[in-house]
């Protein structure tokens, strides 16, 4: 009856320890974008607006466009176009011819606001390198952190940044994030997600957006920065107007 016993309570606690077993990157990753809308994405049209520009994203299986409408300070009206096929700006149905860098320059600049405000699908991206660095907490919450880097191609222009994920352990969402860029001298930020909300199935976020004066800090030490209040907020980051067509 010992014996029995014993191997009952080894058989529970080997149980217990495989039911604790650690989630991959991968694992947490595809769990946080099934929580924000999952295959959803695929095939949704969104549009919203950002500091009175707007933007819109359709996306069709395979295929997507990123599209910003904008007016420059002359007044002069443009659309600017990413799809599978690269870069386009439109002047009145008329498509303006521009040098190789400022195609990189008006594509990062749509690309960009695009990748925030649909996070966190693009992290399943092929030129998307995901590795766990452990947990951490913020506020007395625990954390997945989630390094991600870019691999070097042409279609990834940004290739050199580094972003950190803060993930909640029980909720899997994306709570704090951070990053560090190469173009225009440089820079660290992190921001704190707030404001959720879900519309059509999508959950979209705003931030607060903080920058740190070092810029050799690790990421990783910018949750500490922030807890502490050694941030420096930079700008509020706000979507409003979000409408998802599926």
């Amino acid at each position: 009856m010992k014996n029995i016993i014993f191997l009952m309570a080894v058989s529970a606690l080997l149980f217990s320890c495989d039911q604790k077993k650690e989630l991959t990157a991968q694992q947490i990753i595809d769990k946080t974008i099934e929580k924000a809308g999952g295959e959803k994405y695929k095939n949704a049209e969104i549009s919203f607006e950002f500091r009175d520009t707007e933007y819109k994203s359709t996306r069709n299986g395979g295929k997507f466009q990123l599209e910003r409408f904008i007016t420059d300070s002359t007044g002069t009206e443009y659309h600017d176009v990413i799809n599978n096929e690269g870069f386009t700006r439109y002047h009145q149905d008329s498509v303006v011819t521009l040098s190789d860098s400022m195609k990189t320059v008006y594509s990062n600049s749509v690309n960009s606001v695009h990748y925030f405000v649909q996070l966190p699908y693009g992290l399943n991206d092929p030129a998307v390198n995901k590795k766990l660095l452990g947990k951490d907490s913020i506020k007395g919450k625990e954390y997945y952190e989630i390094k991600v880097t870019f691999e070097d191609s042409e279609e990834v222009t940004d290739h050199e940044d580094v972003y950190l994920y803060w993930i909640d352990t029980e909720n899997f969402t994306i709570d704090y994030m951070a990053y560090s860029f190469k173009i225009n001298d440089g820079g660290v930020r992190f921001r704190k997600a707030y404001n959720p909300q879900t519309v059509g199935g999508i959950r979209f976020v705003d931030y607060e957006n903080y920058k740190a004066d070092d810029l050799d800090i690790p990421l990783q030490e910018l949750d500490e920065k922030y807890e502490a209040r050694e941030l420096e907020l930079l700008s509020i980051i706000e979507n409003e107007n979000i409408e998802v067509k599926l």
